[in-house]
Formats: C-alpha cells, sequence, structure tokens
C-alpha cells in the first residue's frame, strides 16, 4: 500500500544519506514494510537484518562498535561481500541492541559512504539505553504514524478524491461528493489507519462485514505485551495498562455534565494520583501509544511557553483501536446514530490526524464560557479549530473566543461542506487531513 512516508525516506536519500536515519514510532504502524520496499525499490543492493531475531549478528555489536569491524563480520555471518557504495543496510528492531544505537554516531563520521537505515519502537529505543549516550547529531529521526484518512482513501484507489479534497479545501467549494465521503469517513472510525486492518479490508472487496475485528484486538494485544516486555516489574505495567484503558472512559466522561475537557486520575481507579501514575502516563506518551494534548492559558505565540502542563487530554494514536477499546457496534458508526460517545469518537480522529501532520496538540478554555478543541500556530498566527461530529455546528465558543482574541480566521471541522462564512473555514471532517 501506498504510504505517504515514502517521500520522506526520498528526501533522506536525496539530502542526508551520509547520516543514519532512525525511524520510529509505535508498533503496527508499518514501519518495516514502507522501509523494506524503498531499500528494494531505490538501491542495488540491500540488506535487511532483524536486531530482535538475528542473535549471532546482535553479539557482533557488543563486541565493537567500529563500523569497518562490524560490516567485515556481518559478511562472515550473511557469507557475501557488503559493496558500501552501493548498498543500504537496513537495521530492524534496532531498540534490542544498545550498542547497535551508539554504533550510527561511527557509521556518521566514517569516511565511508555508509547507508543505514534503522527502525524500531519509540519506547524501545528510549528504554533500552541505560548505559551508552544516544547519538546525538549523528542519526536523522523521523517519526512515522498509523496510514491517515487520505491514505485509506490511497488504499481504495481514490486518488481522484483525494486531488478534489484538496482543491475544494483550498477554494472553500462545496465538493459534489460529499454525503459519499463521510460514508467512507464513518468506515474508517470503524477500521482505523493500522496497515493490516486496512489491507483485510482491501482485500475483502471493501465490504465491511467481512472485516475481521480480531486484527485490531490482536494489534491491542501486542501492545499489551510491549507494556510487560519494556517495564522493569509487573506492577508499573498493570499501572500503565490501567491508564491506557481509561482514556476511553476519560473522553466520555469529558463529555458529561458540562465539566471542562481535562484528564482525570479518578477516570483511572478510585484514589488514584498523579504521583502514582504520572510515570505511567509518561510511558505511554513515549511509546507513541497515546497523545497528549495540553491547556495553554494564553494565546501568544510560541503556545509552548504558555502550556499548562498538569491540564491535558489524552488520545489514543489510533481510532480503530479506540473504537476497538468500546465495543461499539460498528452499525451505530455507520448509520450516524445519536450515541454520547461520537464526539469523543470524532476529536481523536482529528487529533491523530494533526500528529501524521507533524502538528503539535493544544486547546484552550475560558472558566465556563469556551472550549477551543485544537489550537493551530501558523503563518496566519494562531488559528483555533473546533470539532463537531454532525453538521449541527451552532457553538458560542467558537464566537467568544473570536471576540476574545480576534484570530486571522477560524476552522470549524464538521459534518458539514466545504465553506467560508463570518470569517469561519468549514472543513469536512474527511478533510483534516489537508490542515497543516
Amino acid at each position: 500500500m501506498e504510504r505517504k512516508f515514502y517521500k520522506t525516506l526520498e528526501e533522506w536519500k536525496t539530502k542526508n544519506i551520509d547520516i543514519p536515519l532512525m525511524v520510529v514510532g509505535a508498533r503496527q504502524i508499518g514501519k518495516t514494510y514502507i522501509i523494506d520496499e524503498f531499500c528494494k525499490n531505490e538501491f542495488k543492493n540491500y540488506v535487511y537484518i532483524n536486531m530482535d531475531l538475528n542473535e549471532e549478528i546482535k553479539e557482533i555489536f557488543e563486541d565493537t562498535i567500529e563500523p569497518e569491524k562490524i560490516i567485515k563480520r556481518i559478511e562472515l555471518s550473511l557469507g557475501g561481500k557488503i559493496n558500501v557504495i552501493d548498498t543500504v543496510i537496513f537495521l530492524d528492531e534496532i531498540q534490542e541492541s544498545e550498542r547497535a544505537i551508539s554504533s550510527l554516531k561511527y557509521f556518521c563520521e566514517s569516511k565511508l559512504p555508509y547507508k543505514i537505515i534503522c527502525a524500531g519502537s519509540l519506547l524501545g529505543v528510549k528504554v533500552r539505553r541505560f548505559k551508552s549516550s544516544f547519538p546525538v547529531g549523528k542519526v536523522r529521526i523521523e517519526y512515522m504514524h498509523s496510514m491517515d484518512f487520505e491514505e485509506f482513501l490511497l488504499a481504495l484507489n481514490k486518488e481522484m478524491w483525494i486531488d478534489e479534497i484538496k482543491r475544494c479545501y483550498e477554494k472553500s467549494e462545496k465538493m459534489v461528493v460529499h454525503d459519499k465521503l463521510l460514508e467512507v469517513y464513518r468506515t474508517y472510525l470503524c477500521i482505523g489507519g493500522m496497515p493490516r486492518a486496512i489491507r483485510e479490508y482491501v482485500n475483502n472487496n471493501e465490504d465491511i462485514l467481512l472485516w475481521d475485528k480480531k486484527i485490531i484486538s490482536d494489534i491491542i494485544v501486542s501492545y499489551l505485551a510491549d507494556m510487560n516486555k519494556y517495564t522493569l516489574n509487573n506492577g508499573e505495567s498493570i499501572k500503565i495498562e490501567k491508564v491506557y484503558n481509561a482514556i476511553p472512559i476519560s473522553l466520555a466522561k469529558e463529555r458529561e455534565n458540562g465539566e471542562k475537557k481535562k484528564f482525570k486520575y479518578a477516570y483511572i481507579e478510585k484514589g488514584a494520583n498523579k504521583q502514582i501514575f504520572e510515570s505511567a502516563i509518561d510511558w505511554l506518551i513515549s511509546s507513541n501509544m497515546i497523545h497528549k494534548c495540553i491547556l495553554v492559558n494564553d494565546i501568544q505565540p510560541p503556545l509552548k511557553v504558555y502550556a499548562q502542563e498538569n491540564c491535558f487530554k489524552l488520545y489514543l494514536n489510533d481510532v480503530g483501536l479506540l473504537t476497538s477499546l468500546l465495543e461499539i457496534n460498528f452499525s451505530d458508526i455507520l448509520l450516524n446514530r445519536e450515541f454520547r460517545f461520537r464526539g469523543g469518537i470524532t476529536e481523536n480522529y482529528v487529533a491523530q490526524t494533526f500528529i501524521c501532520n507533524d502538528i503539535n496538540l493544544y486547546y484552550w478554555t475560558s472558566k465556563n464560557e469556551a472550549e477551543i478543541d485544537f489550537l493551530l500556530y501558523n503563518d496566519d498566527g494562531i488559528i483555533p479549530v473546533e470539532v463537531k461530529a454532525k453538521d449541527n455546528v451552532q457553538s458560542k465558543s467558537l464566537k467568544v473566543y473570536m471576540e476574545k482574541w480576534n484570530p486571522k480566521y477560524a476552522i470549524r471541522i464538521s459534518a458539514k461542506n466545504f465553506g467560508f462564512e463570518n470569517n469561519i473555514k468549514s472543513v469536512p471532517l474527511y478533510a483534516a487531513f489537508c490542515i497543516n
């Protein structure tokens, strides 16, 4: 399947090939697949090494981190000569070898034209470095995420729709197949952006009734297995799992009784507090399994300066995982039925999309008057983004914000078609990927 990340790999080859590339992200998002395709397509020779499965080569890095000695011993292990001029080496699951990560510095500094790509879970890369320093400045790090809605359309061979969505976004013109795209968008909410899940859907003639839900549940199981693999003790992994399972609950509770949107430790269990569970939240963020959206108390650039670290919302890294954990009947989503949690799913979808577009997540509230779901900081200044699951977009929050802060314009993501009225740019839910 086509991935937009391929362009990132091409840029590395063109501009920074002398610096080792490290691709990091959560498990099951397709890192190995796309790097493997890239190496096969773009290089004359290609060596693939899985650091998790190949103990013999892992031992090589334990013995030495000198590039020339490493390559010589890899040649002996694999039984073939490696011509570094036209060969790319892909070190997969590099988090399994702290010494392999350290060696990247010396591959970068070598006079020989080594071409090294490595991939691993973001969590593993961070957790496994107990002794050696990370090769700062000697490795290019790129973050990869699950497939966004644009890539979902690419998998469905709907390039024509993508082009028209982008045109309508730029011109704020009505999309002709608006209702059809909303249907496809609701399917995406059920399936999510994990490549295995999308491939299963495509292979079953895009029939959701034939789609195997177990794929998503298996991915969740693999995530939970990582919790045990990369934690120091069973008690720590239990706390992390409790936080993970509390996020769907928090997204629902935030909408009850008119409460402000904020993650509360009480959602985890009775008596929970920051001291007990903060490290578990940090663990999940480091693993890229969840995303943090931070409250700001002043609308001034840069937003990070005004971030209130203790006030935040949490989202899962993929909306398909969220719908699976909630055990929602797909018919409720596909038939666009009313249910309380629909807003939480929609907001998680937008958060996931923004992360894919390298947009940092911030939000704003004003006492009990207004809440703005997301804030963008771009060339037009700080732009408020309101998210609505339906086409009923009446809300005082955006009005309060615009009167108080006078932004150049505002964005409302909803089920309404494209448009621009009262200084508000209307963006359909399926076009969220256009925002950057």
